[in-house]
């Protein structure tokens, strides 16, 4: 998908979303979301797209590189949906 095609894709799923009873939040794209541990949040350096799991410096947890991503994103989204409940 080109970057013309972005703001489109993230029409629909705010559409979407909201077509559903959902709640939409767009995290920031330079979010270090494969840095962060979805555990204890500490921030490890950037690795190598080749390095699939690798273990927190802080809490020691081992990670699969793509599964705490998407923990990490779905927490910044959530956290952003809660802001925005709070503020209406």
């Amino acid at each position: 998908m080109g970057h013309a095609g972005w703001p489109a894709f993230v029409s629909m799923l705010e559409y979407k979303a909201a077509r559903y009873g959902r709640t939409f939040a767009e995290v920031d794209r330079f979010l270090t979301s494969s840095q962060t541990c979805s555990v204890c949040w500490a921030v490890d350096g950037p690795e190598p797209l080749s390095v699939r799991t690798w273990t927190c410096s802080g809490c020691a947890t081992e990670h699969d590189r793509d599964v705490n991503a998407s923990r990490v994103v779905l927490a910044a989204g959530r956290k952003l949906a809660g802001e925005r409940e709070a503020e209406s």
